[in-house]
């Protein structure tokens, strides 16, 4: 939904203001391009074109699926709020992590409270990834090679 593509920003903030950041989960429909360059992926036995980051059935213009990660999702809430930043990053991290641990009925996360599994992402200030915990323990992450 807020990967900017599939629903117009102003129609998440419509709907965010009528349901509240509580009722509504951001999501992706992200395929095995999610993160990576432009160029030929598959989906299934599909071949999909990824130019400017957008998937697409070749010779048809069809949105085949999203290149976002949910690091993208989350700075997309925050930069395109209609609402002052520290509420926005709030909207955020319930339609990222608390809202959809609670439609799943994932009680070990989705907040940082005693007794949680501590699966967090550390964001810096331009709201880029700079750490991952996984219950607690950091995970290494892929860093892009200079060019």
């Amino acid at each position: 939904m807020t990967d900017g593509l599939h629903v117009h920003p102003a129609l998440w903030e419509h709907v965010l203001r009528a349901a509240g950041a509580g009722r509504v989960a951001a999501v992706t429909d992200a395929m095995a391009a999610a993160g990576m360059p432009d160029g030929d992926y598959h989906l299934g036995a599909l071949r999909v074109d990824v130019r400017d980051r957008v998937a697409r059935l070749p010779g048809t213009g069809t949105i085949a699926g999203s290149t976002a990660t949910t690091g993208e999702l989350f700075a997309n809430i925050v930069r395109r709020a209609t609402v002052p930043r520290a509420e926005a990053l709030v909207r955020a991290v319930a339609m990222t992590a608390t809202t959809p641990a609670r439609a799943l009925g994932l009680t070990e996360v989705g907040a940082i409270e005693p007794g949680k599994r501590a699966d967090l992402v550390v964001l810096d200030e331009n709201l880029q990834v700079r750490a991952v915990y996984r219950a607690g323990e950091p995970v290494p992450i892929p860093r892009e090679s200079p060019d």
